[in-house]
């Protein structure tokens, strides 16, 4: 992609009430627009991002052990479905509207509702479980205050997956299998580790109507709204509302009452439902016996939106953002810092060279930038590699690199690129 035609533009300040990092660098490095309180557009930049993290989600729902099966449903849904199960009249965050015909409708928050009564039109026998269904779609949630930016929204994209089972064990043994795949997708997204550090943690939260307990997974930042305390011991952690029932740690063969208090945002969650859901809608199965019970359920969210913003909080400096390869933009920002025929000539050909083998490339072949501009919004965008070619380079039959996340800068030909970008 050539930077000169790229729709974005890279602010130095931003106004208005901006209260995380992550909040303040996707709007000045081009990734996000507000349209209003909740309401982003994403552009280029942002998308790109978007679609990379979606990729990691999908690649580890559809594959063993998760094997999940994507759909995609209504985001505009039925009154009567939500009266069903108690929701219509006690969910506060739900979004109503009326349609033609002053017929009430609501915009999915969440798709028990609907996925339940779609299930039972498939379910009818212990032969059709166990199932797994997914999808990454866009939920609305009436919040009365929005803040942080992509972490507390009115709008967001969202992966649910909800898995139905004959009986018990079966969910509790594909629930350890989510917890596992959750953990390879926030460390692929960058946001588990850095520098030794652990940065996003298992967290025991209360079950509610469910069950004693569910799990949410919560990734420190000063600039989080939840509270949770980390084992020292283990390393899991319990959210603020349960702490004062539980006074050691929950987790098997832990028991350490030793905890430090950190500031997080949740960034995906899993439940067991049992049958809260499938009782409503009758959602039945006829077992080996010939006798009828009501299908046990879990269900599995992880936001999109929220975990982009979650990676810019654990992936920064003073400069901008540092993102992690795996969901970076593109791989590499070439930079052409002068306009003179041999260096645009030299960029040009690498582009292209780049191009030819798959490598994601953003070209800074804009000539009414300076050269410091062009590296100041090089930092501020964060992309990985860096590659700059200059009249100074080109005297040295060379290209300037260097990573994102190192201040050495090095001196390389440009037979060397397809390995240190492989």
């Amino acid at each position: 992609m050539k930077q000169s035609q790229l729709f974005f533009k890279t602010t130095k300040e931003i106004n208005g009430d901006v209260q995380s990092v992550s909040h303040k660098l996707l709007l000045r490095a081009g990734f996000i627009d507000q349209l209003m309180a909740g309401a982003y557009s994403f552009l280029p930049l942002g998308y790109l991002v978007i679609k990379k993290i979606e990729k990691i989600i999908r690649s580890k729902m559809v594959l063993p052990p998760i094997s999940g099966q994507e759909i995609l449903m209504p985001a505009l849904t039925p009154k009567e479905n939500w009266q069903k199960t108690g929701r219509w009249d006690n969910f506060d965050a739900l979004f109503k509207l009326k349609g033609h015909g002053d017929k009430d409708y609501a915009l999915a928050a969440t798709h028990e509702e609907i996925i339940v009564p779609l299930a039972k039109r498939i379910i009818s026998s212990y032969k059709d479980l166990p199932l797994y269904l997914f999808q990454i779609q866009t939920k609305f949630r009436n919040e009365t205050r929005v803040k942080s930016g992509l972490m507390r929204t009115r709008e967001f994209i969202m992966k649910d997956l909800y898995s139905f089972h004959s009986d018990q064990k079966d969910l509790d043994d594909y629930y350890e299998k989510v917890d596992k795949a959750y953990f390879k997708i926030f460390e692929e997204c960058g946001v588990l580790f850095k520098n030794k550090n652990r940065f996003t943690f298992k967290t025991w939260a209360s079950g509610g109507t469910f069950s004693k307990y569910s799990h949410e997974y919560q990734t420190i930042t000063e600039s989080g709204e939840d509270i949770i305390y980390v084992c020292k011991k283990c390393g899991s952690a319990i959210n603020k509302e349960i702490k004062n029932e539980v006074k050691t740690c929950p987790e098997a063969k832990c028991g350490s009452s030793d905890f430090e208090e950190k500031k997080a945002v949740e960034v995906g969650n899993i439940f067991k439902l049992g049958t809260n859901y499938s009782l409503p809608f009758d959602l039945k199965f006829r077992g080996k016996d010939g006798k009828e019970n009501p299908v046990i359920m879990g269900c599995y969210g992880m936001g999109l939106s929220r975990l982009m913003a979650a990676i810019v909080e654990v992936n920064n400096d003073n400069k901008g953002i540092v993102w992690p390869k795996a969901v970076a933009p593109f791989a590499v920002h070439l930079i052409q810092l002068e306009s003179s025929g041999k260096v645009k000539k030299a960029a040009k050909d690498i582009y292209q060279n780049l191009q030819k083998l798959n490598i994601e490339v953003l070209y800074d072949d804009r000539e009414d930038k300076s050269a410091g501009e062009k590296l100041i919004e090089a930092d501020l965008i964060g992309i990985p590699c860096r590659i700059v070619v200059s009249k100074k380079t080109l005297a040295k039959k060379s290209l300037e690199f260097k990573k994102r996340n190192s201040e050495k800068i090095s001196l390389i030909k440009a037979a060397q690129l397809p390995k240190l970008l492989g």
